[in-house]
């Protein structure tokens, strides 16, 4: 028995793959590669449902729309009332199923009597060995058929009807790719879409012709009554039949193209049961895509979370060390040289001011250096003046020439005070190796807002070949704005300069 695997014509098959062995003729194991979800569980023959062409596992497509109700808004609106119902006669969609009836009246007769004709030779000579290739050609031939009615409709009515998946055969033997043309139901509805499509569009241009003649033949009955035997007494009626028919020809057209969609839907589309397949599969190739987002999202929130924790116990530390072997010794000297003072006040006033003098130099280092500190923490003209003084303050210190280009300053306001710190800081460690390490004779300073982005670009003309190794301060500055959901970019190749991008929401 062939194994069979349905495809849609230039599909790509971007789900996972599973692997079938059947019994090859003669001997050996026949492969064929299938979706893992649809691998079955017997050795019965299966067939498979790929997505339809242009689905990918980044992008998949929705499933088809086969409601009623979406045909019915775009091919016959005026069968939904209200003010779609009193513009039926001038409404686009009546004039669209007008042109629709009156290209495809010949387009389907066409169709219909090749096909026609060629399936009765077909039949007519099934006994004989050249009746079933003229067969199996024919079924070959009503498939792009098909998906030029599919093109019309859509050309001509604004329908998307998705093309069908057809049956092959997994095997590449003549005999077997023609069992699996004549087998596939897709390909016989085609051949029954080309009668009973011909018999509805021959439907909606009898009402085009016939009852809409009548219509306009009632309304203008006035202007050529004279030449008529038909009494005046009657001309109102026959006028009143033709307002009457100027709606009625429209309604009726539009309902006889809704069936004709749907029609085409059901034997040019896809099946009903292939769309809930496919729409079941989409669905759960987007849910288990958001799973693996979301699996992702926490692994990097994990790590970012360690980071922080980490880097705030590193800073507190480091505040804990300032303190003790900065600010607390210069105080207890502060004590000490006070009480000098005190004891010699009296007895040695020269030295007593010495000591004064001491102290007040101690007094104020300490002062700068606790500013410092605190600077290091949240730096005050953050607070006072925003990102842009901030900047500026810190291009001023730098020993090398630094350009700070601001395009919008008032933007900056709109990123929060979390997100300005995390680009002050990594501003201050990027000039300070740009001082220290990077040779440069110049370098720029962007911040930008766009689309709740905080944007800064730190730009120098050095020797490049900067890297954020483990434990280094750009790695911890990494880690920083990654906390804030942020990016931190190094573009720095060796003799070319560095470019460091960083990128926080605003709302950090």
């Amino acid at each position: 028995m062939p194994v069979y695997a349905r495809t849609a014509p230039g599909a790509a098959d971007a789900t996972p793959t599973a692997v079938l062995t059947a019994p090859a003729p003669g001997g050996g194991v026949r492969t064929a590669s299938v979706p893992a979800a649809t691998a079955p569980t017997a050795t019965a023959p299966t067939l498979v449902a790929p997505a339809p062409p242009g689905a990918s596992a980044a992008h998949p497509l929705p499933a088809p729309a086969l409601t009623v109700d979406d045909d019915l808004r775009v091919v016959a609106p005026a069968l939904t009332g209200g003010r779609e119902l009193l513009r039926a006669p001038v409404s686009a969609a009546t004039w669209r199923a007008v042109s629709q009836a009156t290209v495809g009246m010949w387009l389907l007769l066409a169709a219909s009597i090749a096909l026609v004709m060629a399936l009765a030779i077909s039949v007519a000579f099934a006994l004989l060995v050249v009746g079933i290739p003229l067969l199996v050609l024919t079924l070959l031939v009503a498939r792009p058929l098909a998906g030029l009615e599919r093109s019309r409709l859509h050309a001509q009515l604004g329908v998307d009807i998705p093309a069908p998946e057809y049956r092959r055969a997994v095997d590449a033997r003549l005999w077997r790719r023609a069992w699996g043309v004549l087998t596939d139901v897709r390909s016989w509805a085609h051949l029954a879409y080309a009668l009973l499509g011909l018999g509805v569009t021959a439907l909606q241009t009898m009402l085009v012709w016939v009852l809409g003649g009548f219509a306009l033949a009632g309304i203008a009955f006035p202007l050529y009554v004279a030449s008529t035997d038909v009494p005046v007494s009657r001309v109102p009626f026959l006028v009143l039949a033709g307002l009457v028919g100027t709606w009625v020809w429209p309604l009726a057209l539009q309902a006889l193209t809704l069936l004709h969609v749907r029609l085409a839907r059901g034997l040019l589309g896809w099946p009903r049961s292939a769309a809930a397949v496919q729409a079941a599969r989409v669905a759960a190739q987007v849910a288990q895509e958001r799973a693996s987002q979301a699996e992702v999202r926490a692994v990097q929130l994990r790590e970012t979370r360690t980071r922080a924790v980490g880097t705030a116990e590193d800073d507190r530390r480091r505040i804990e060390r300032d303190l003790h072997d900065g600010a607390q010794q210069r105080l207890v000297a502060l004590g000490v040289e006070l009480g000098v003072a005190k004891r010699a006040a009296a007895q040695d006033p020269v030295a007593a001011a010495a000591a004064l003098d001491h102290a007040h130099r101690e007094v104020k280092e300490t002062l700068a250096e606790l500013r410092d500190l605190v600077r290091g923490i949240h730096p005050a003209v953050l607070t006072d003046r925003g990102l842009d003084a901030a900047l500026s303050a810190l291009a001023a210190r730098c020993t090398v020439p630094v350009t700070v280009d601001v395009p919008d300053p008032a933007s900056l306001a709109a990123a929060g005070p979390s997100a300005q710190a995390a680009a002050y800081f990594v501003t201050a460690e990027a000039l300070t190796n740009v001082a220290r390490h990077s040779g440069a004779r110049t370098a720029t300073v962007r911040a930008t807002v766009h689309d709740s982005v905080l944007r800064l670009e730190v730009v120098d003309d050095g020797r490049g070949g900067a890297t954020a190794r483990p434990g280094s301060g750009l790695d911890g500055l990494r880690s920083r704005v990654e906390v804030l959901d942020g990016t931190l970019t190094l573009d720095s190749p060796v003799g070319g300069g560095t470019r460091l991008t960083v990128e926080v929401p605003c709302a950090s």
